[in-house]
């Protein structure tokens, strides 16, 4: 019996102290300009216990005293702290610092050398200019070039002004139908006379 007792006591005295060792661990993480820095790993490496910071830099996590805490994200350098006793819960703002790695410039050439660039600058063949420039003023080309370029800014505003026109036209009188103008009917037969003449 008194074994028993002894045994129970020593148990409830453990889980006391086991008790008094667990710290509500929270705070904010920040970044460059101290903006809230999210998706920060805060981890315990020798349990394997952690969580991670919220889209505000938010975290909280129950830990023990004397937990070593390590706080890592990419592009930032690591940082470690070791949870005090004392308290039931811990409040911290850790600032992270930015990890920075700056690269020697690099200079891609095509060639091996000077000499090589060059030699291969002396054996290139231009091909002739004035050629390649009347090829492109050939009338058949230009033609094409006129034809199908788009509207300049003048055509643009002729455009426009004739739209607004037929707007006036339509408001006080219905617009003239062609197919039913005689004289618009006699143009195109004398047209098509011309045509055939031709």
């Amino acid at each position: 019996m008194l074994l028993t007792t002894v045994f129970i006591s020593q148990k409830a005295f453990s889980q006391k102290e086991e008790q008094q060792n667990i710290i509500q661990f929270s705070g904010i993480v920040t970044g460059e300009n101290q903006a809230q820095l999210p998706g920060v790993h805060i981890y315990v490496p020798k349990s394997g216990r952690g969580t991670t910071s919220n889209i505000y830099g938010y975290f909280s996590m129950a830990v023990l005293v004397g937990d070593s805490m390590v706080f890592s994200s990419v592009g930032y350098e690591k940082y470690s702290l070791v949870i005090p006793g004392g308290n039931e819960r811990v409040n911290v703002l850790v600032n992270m610092i930015v990890d920075t790695t700056y690269l020697d410039n690099v200079d891609i050439m095509p060639f091996l050398s000077e000499e090589n660039f060059k030699l291969a600058i002396l054996a290139l063949e231009l091909p002739d200019v004035e050629e390649e420039i009347y090829s492109r003023l050939d009338g058949a080309a230009l033609a094409m070039m006129i034809q199908n370029a788009p509207y300049d800014a003048a055509m643009n505003a002729r455009y426009y002004l004739n739209q607004q026109i037929y707007y006036q036209q339509d408001k006080f009188m219905p617009r003239s139908n062609p197919l039913l103008n005689p004289f618009a009917w006699a143009q195109f037969f004398k047209s098509l006379k011309k045509d055939t003449k031709k």
